[in-house]
């Protein structure tokens, strides 16, 4: 019987947990392209001052913690109920993978890396299931 109620109670905290995200915003700036599914722009990219420290939209763990041509210096974030976010361009990664985060936490510093970059600014990607998501329809920039 205890059993039973321990059971119910996780997952009644679990769904409360499910309904309810506050995603943080990445970097405090200027939102210089938005997403375009048709166009193949999986994010939204925000410029901001020099040296601004990116941070992770939701608690999570540090999946992604690399350097590419096209992209630069890039982290992931794995988040509960698949979200996945991205933080590309950057100047400084601050965490490796494997590294818990929590939301709000300092994981990059902004920056102009890779070939694709075409100034100082953050290439932010929010998927979910599996798919790209317009950030806009889940933070407010």
């Amino acid at each position: 019987i205890v059993e039973t109620e321990e059971k119910g109670s996780i997952r009644q905290n679990t769904k409360a947990k499910k309904s309810h995200f506050v995603f943080f915003t990445p970097v405090e700036g200027m939102i210089s392209d938005t997403f375009n599914f048709e166009k193949k722009h999986f994010a939204i990219d925000l410029v901001a001052k020099k040296n601004s420290k990116v941070s992770s939209v939701l608690d999570g763990t540090v999946v992604v913690s690399h350097w590419s041509a096209e992209t630069g210096f890039v982290i992931g974030v794995q988040h509960k109920n698949n979200y996945l976010s991205f933080y590309k361009h950057n100047s400084v990664l601050l965490k490796k993978a494997g590294d818990f985060v929590s939301a709000g936490e300092h994981i990059a510093i902004i920056g102009n890396s890779g070939e694709l970059s075409s100034g100082p600014h953050l290439h932010f990607e929010l998927w979910h299931d599996g798919v790209p998501v317009n950030p806009l329809n889940y933070i407010k920039f």
